[in-house]
């Protein structure tokens, strides 16, 4: 079977130094802030014509106003100098300022893009992609982009416009002096080259190694709980030495790249320097060249190999930035759920009934529904396995506004899959599934699970107050907050709470128990007013005299809706319209409680181990 396609965090080579797809994507991103850019281009223009009148002026001093013994001329040529370099520096600094300005647009911009398209990707996708690798892509990723519009793109244009610039101006103050000079920049070009595919390999390793970081640390710290309880302490804190030595050795490498690369070109820029001096000094000798050009020469040569120094720099940082972009573009361009806006005006009957979902609950159907996991993480065009493990096999019920179905049978039937598919988490290979009539497929996705009322087994509270959680994105007034969580009886824990509804709490909720977490999530739920409502283990942490009072606020909000039960305790749905009993993903028993015990079946069997009769007989 073929992997499904996911987005790893180990770092692959381009294949091209330079992708034009890439970089019109990448133009794209900064057509918003173009007039920061022209802004920017314009500073770093002026900046590189101010660096030509320190040699100039130094020429003019050194050939015309000492030997004149000038001092009026001295003055003037230093005062000029004087306010070129304040200019330069307050061009520097406006530039260095729209530049940082210009990056940190352009990431905010594209870390809300890719945060919404994450909350847009089917769920399919996070089961393939750890979340520390995703949470690489928002952060460093983006970062590297940083990089390239505040000191790669806009920079490296300005160096290459300082570099024409300069070689105008060196071939027209000595030509002959000018080939001298470009006679090191073979050997620069070499050793840049040599740096650049050397400290490119250290640091696609580094960001290896940093993705690793990030993925085991989200992990470790979301099972910290585990880790304290099985004593792996010390066996994760040496794992995690391993993974941050591995990243460590990553960068020393890369230091002493740069450690060699530098000293390098200061090596060859200094030969260079010496060769002009023994090349200019017979011709300075004969009158043929005067000391002011040669010291005029000497700044414009030094100021020639900055550029080029720089500009390898910059290539390494547009190879980041295009690594980093074909990740994150990946990453955008990633199927999302179907289609959230509706099919169109076209298609009516693809909207459910308001007066359904308001008032009298709705019809949903499943009609011989298959379905495997396998197949659903299989990727468009991987290979899918010869046989799937299926997990539903021909699944067919129906239930009606004011019934309600259990769904029950040991873990791994395939209960809680059944309650993946009606909210479209995944999609069924085979089969339909309906409600009221429509194939949930040609409803859009907000309409369906809007409709929805769901009570999760692994219950999940956000680092919000508890008025947020409970209200969620239902438009609820803080009396209608109250009123929802005192049917279930959530109003006593909100009660002993400092602040009340205004209470923030813990990451996950973690400053409640599961009990009281799971009775806010029954208020969510009831809050919401829906028309289905979707019940996964939803009383499985809860005593009986809660889960008694929960009951209570559930017959309530139960009268003339839909309900989709999953009980691991028999005892909570013995009052269901109809139990299905699954075994193996299929349903192999239905029929209400009583029926079903009469007929000796699976779910007498179980009922009887919940009830401990056969501990009794033994």
């Amino acid at each position: 079977m073929t992997a499904p396609t996911s987005i790893s965090h180990e770092e692959e080579a381009l294949n091209k130094a330079f992708d034009l797809r890439l970089a019109r994507r990448l133009l794209a991103l900064v057509r918003p802030y173009r007039w920061q850019v022209a802004g920017a281009l314009g500073l770093l223009l002026a900046v590189g014509t101010l660096q030509l009148v320190g040699p100039l002026m130094t020429r003019r001093v050194i050939d015309v106003a000492i030997p004149a013994k000038d001092s009026a001329l001295i003055v003037q040529s230093t005062l000029i100098l004087l306010a070129a370099l304040l200019a330069q520096v307050i061009g520097a600094y406006f530039e260095t300022v729209v530049t940082g300005k210009l990056g940190q647009r352009v990431m905010h911009d594209l870390r809300r893009r890719v945060f919404a398209q994450l909350q847009r990707l089917p769920v399919t996708f996070f089961d393939r992609n750890p979340v520390g690798r995703l949470v690489t892509r928002v952060t460093n990723d983006v970062e590297s982009l940083n990089e390239l519009f505040t000191s790669g793109v806009v920079a490296g244009i300005g160096d290459l416009f300082t570099l024409v610039a300069i070689t105008v101006l060196m071939l027209v103050v000595d030509w002959r002096l000018a080939l001298a000079a470009y006679l090191v920049v073979p050997g620069i070009l070499w050793v840049s080259a040599v740096f650049r595919k050397r400290v490119r390999t250290e640091y696609r390793e580094i960001r290896t190694k940093l993705a690793r970081i990030n993925a085991f640390l989200q992990e470790r710290i979301a099972g910290i709980r585990v880790v304290q309880l099985f004593g792996r302490e010390a066996d994760e804190a040496a794992r995690f030495r391993e993974i941050d030595r591995s990243h460590l050795a990553a960068h020393l490498r890369s230091v002493t790249v740069y450690a060699m690369y530098f000293p390098a070109i200061e090596i060859l820029t200094t030969v260079a320097l010496a060769a002009l001096i023994l090349a200019a000094a017979p011709r300075v000798e004969a009158g043929g060249l005067t000391v002011g050009t040669l010291a005029a020469f000497l700044q414009l040569a030094r100021r020639f190999y900055q550029p080029l120094q720089d500009l390898s720099d910059k290539y390494n940082t547009l190879q980041q930035a295009m690594a980093a972009s074909e990740r994150i573009f990946k990453l955008l361009d990633e199927t999302p759920e179907p289609e959230r806006a509706g099919e169109g005006p076209d298609r009516p009957a693809a909207t459910l009934r308001a007066d359904a979902v308001q008032r009298h609950g709705v019809t949903v159907a499943f009609e011989d529904v298959w379905f495997a996991y396998d197949l659903a993480h299989v990727a468009s065009g991987a290979a899918a396995p010869a046989e799937p493990e299926w997990v539903l096999r021909g699944v067919s019920f129906s239930v009606r506004p004011g019934e309600t179905l259990a769904l029950v049978g040991h873990t791994g039937a395939g209960k809680t899959t059944v309650i993946n598919l009606l909210l479209r988490f995944y999609e069924p290979q085979r089969g339909r599934i309906l409600v009221d009539g429509v194939d949930i497929r040609q409803i859009p996705l907000d309409e369906l699970r809007r409709a929805v009322g769901y009570v999760q087994q692994d219950i999940f509270l956000f680092a919000d107050d508890i008025a947020t959680n409970i209200r969620l994105s239902t438009p609820l007034t803080d009396a209608e907050v109250a009123s929802a969580a005192a049917r279930v009886g959530a109003d006593r824990i909100v009660a002993r709470l400092p602040d009340g509804y205004r209470q923030r709490l813990g990451e996950r909720g973690s400053s409640l128990s599961v009990g009281e977490r799971q009775l806010l999530s029954f208020a969510r739920a009831i809050a919401a007013d829906p028309a289905l409502l979707v019940l996964d283990e939803a009383t499985s942490s809860v005593d009986s005299e809660v889960e008694a009072q929960i009951q209570r606020g559930l017959d309530v909000l139960m009268q003339g809706r839909t309900t989709i039960a999953v009980a691991h305790r028999l005892s909570t749905i013995t009052r269901a319209t109809e139990i299905l009993v699954m075994h193996h993903g299929e349903v192999r028993e239905r029929g209400s409680h009583r029926s079903l015990l009469s007929a000796g079946g699976l779910y007498a069997r179980l009922y009887r181990l919940q009830a401990g009769e056969l501990a009794t007989a033994s």
